[in-house]
């Protein structure tokens, strides 16, 4: 578990960063989350804990206390809910954010019932992420203005700030199971547009626009490719989260 980190920008609701705890075994996607987070204004990362026990132990110890956990559902020692369980058990309010491949819904449907306030599915960019983070900041802005809710209208309000529509984040013209697919193929080997959209079935143009928007967000990285006759093709090469132990 690392240390505790440095200042951060301040919210524009307090005096002081939402202070997120990144919770990952893995030590690659641990490090991309860190990174990820520290690039959205009002948010400051002050520990990374790799087990459960370690991020119980981490909240605990916390002062001024945490207010986010970024979670992975499976972690070596125990699953995410009962990381959260031990949480409440123990008196720790931080909210929680699910960040993880576990994809039955049934895992969705548990984290509903015991508060985690969002849910986000490995593999994703990290426009994703910051949208579910500036949501999240603007849903706690709201509560934290105290008093009572003028009615109903206000009350919605606010949980729609945190819950948000049901669109990707995607730029126009792009699907999120397109992205899904042309992430798997990238994550697996390096790759031309024409290698993944012949994996894919995609149209090269198609696959190009994809390829181009995870290189905009950082997670693939373009690279000239020798040693083919004629002009360079141009490889994208993963960089960000890689796969962790709770991988379907």
């Amino acid at each position: 578990m690392s240390g505790p980190r440095g200042p951060g920008p301040a919210t524009g609701s307090g005096d002081r960063p939402v202070r997120v705890l990144v919770v990952e075994d893995e030590p690659v996607a641990a490090q991309a989350h860190e990174a990820y987070v520290g690039r959205v204004p009002g948010f400051q990362v002050v520990g990374v804990a790799r087990t459960g026990a370690e991020a119980v132990r981490l909240l605990v110890a916390a002062d001024p206390p945490v207010d986010l956990v970024l979670l992975d559902m499976h972690l070596p020692d125990r699953h995410g809910l009962e990381v959260v369980r031990a949480m409440r058990a123990a008196g720790h309010p931080a909210d929680v954010i699910a960040v993880t491949s576990a994809r039955d819904l049934a895992v969705v449907r548990a984290a509903v019932s015991q508060g985690i306030v969002q849910y986000l599915l490995k593999p994703f960019v990290f426009a994703a992420l910051r949208d579910k983070l500036e949501r999240y900041a603007a849903y706690r802005e709201r509560l934290d203005a105290g008093g009572a809710a003028g009615g109903q209208d206000e009350v919605d309000r606010a949980l729609s700030e945190l819950r948000g529509s049901a669109g990707t984040g995607l730029p126009k013209g792009l699907g999120a199971q397109t992205l899904e697919a042309v992430v798997a193929v990238v994550r697996a080997a390096p790759s031309s547009a024409a290698e993944v959209a012949g994996r894919t079935g995609s149209a090269r143009v198609t696959t190009r626009r994809y390829l181009e928007h995870l290189a905009d967000t950082g997670v693939v990285v373009r690279a000239p490719r020798y040693g083919v006759p004629g002009r360079p093709e141009v490889e994208y090469r993963w960089v960000g989260p890689q796969d962790s132990s709770d991988s379907p």
